[in-house]
């Protein structure tokens, strides 16, 4: 064989097996989508739970996280274990869940809502409020210690829905590791508070690492489960947080929500979106006038 003839040979063994790599690649990223859209799709018709919209890339990498934790091996055995075992379910929603906040998250906001929100708030002589997407809780708790000091508290009604089941169990609790207290109460001295946050909390009875919150910040707060994706509205409100949840929705997921949260505004109620999110491009973007913009905070007016 000439040195041409081997030097072309070698070329094109090469060019085979990249080409034979890529499509190796290629197949297994299709067979991974095949296997995570089997996935999504059974669990909305065998549970009615719809993640069939969120953002893929988020979603697909707190799946393989799961299936890697749980030494599952694959995404096409934890369907199997997954619609078979409701046990597994209730695990997989957790593991699917954000559920990382913290009191007082954004000072800046509560600072804005104390400001100008609650004078419009005291025109009611009662108010509904919805937080859509309450992880822990932490955000509820905050929220009623502001509308504690202003005075409110006792005629609100505050909703505090989340997907997870687990997850609202455990925002009725109230219990929270000591060590955040220290980032849970400079949160809160940003905030405006105009009280020592320790007021607030107690240590759990022989766990000095724990922390429960006062049980009358629970008093006016109804915990319920609810999909943002496949539920319907179910009340008229005068204040709908939303806070960082609709970054893990696709575009069209966010335009449902979006209507979903418009319709269950009362004329001039106040809605709050997350930091990285905004009402532009969004199928309401006209629909509200600003109150503050760094704050994400705006009044609907049409």
């Amino acid at each position: 064989m000439s040195r041409t003839d081997a030097s072309s040979a070698v070329i094109d063994r090469r060019y085979s097996e990249k080409n034979q790599m890529l499509a190796t690649s290629l197949h297994s990223q299709t067979l991974e989508e095949i296997e995570l859209e089997l996935l999504l799709e059974g669990i909305y018709r065998h549970y009615g739970f719809d993640f069939r919209n969120y953002a893929l890339s988020s979603l697909r990498r707190r799946v393989w996280n799961f299936v890697r934790d749980q030494h599952v091996g694959s995404i096409s055995l934890l369907q199997d274990r997954v619609l078979h075992d409701r046990t597994w379910l209730d695990r997989f929603l957790y593991a699917l869940s954000v559920n990382v906040s913290a009191m007082f998250r954004d000072p800046h906001f509560y600072r804005v809502f104390r400001k100008d929100v609650v004078p419009l708030l005291k025109t009611y002589p009662f108010i509904r409020i919805w937080l859509a997407g309450v992880s822990m809780g932490e955000e509820v708790y905050s929220l009623a210690i502001l509308l504690q000091e202003e005075g409110i508290y006792d005629r609100c009604r505050i909703y505090a829905t989340d997907i997870n089941d687990a997850v609202l169990k455990k925002a009725k609790e109230g219990i929270y590791p000591s060590e955040l207290m220290q980032t849970y109460t400079n949160n809160y001295i940003k905030s405006g508070g105009t009280r020592s946050f320790s007021d607030y909390y107690t240590y759990c009875t022989g766990a000095d690492d724990n922390v429960v919150l006062k049980p009358s910040l629970r008093d006016n707060v109804v915990f319920a489960q609810h999909n943002l994706a496949s539920d319907a509205s179910f009340n008229e409100f005068h204040v709908i947080l939303c806070r960082n949840v609709m970054i893990y929705f696709n575009s069209e997921l966010q335009a449902h929500v979006h209507h979903l949260l418009h319709s269950s505004l009362v004329m001039f109620g106040v809605l709050g979106l997350g930091a990285k999110e905004t009402l532009k491009f969004s199928p309401h973007e006209y629909s509200y006038e600003e109150i503050d913009d760094a704050a994400r905070l705006y009044r609907r007016v049409v």
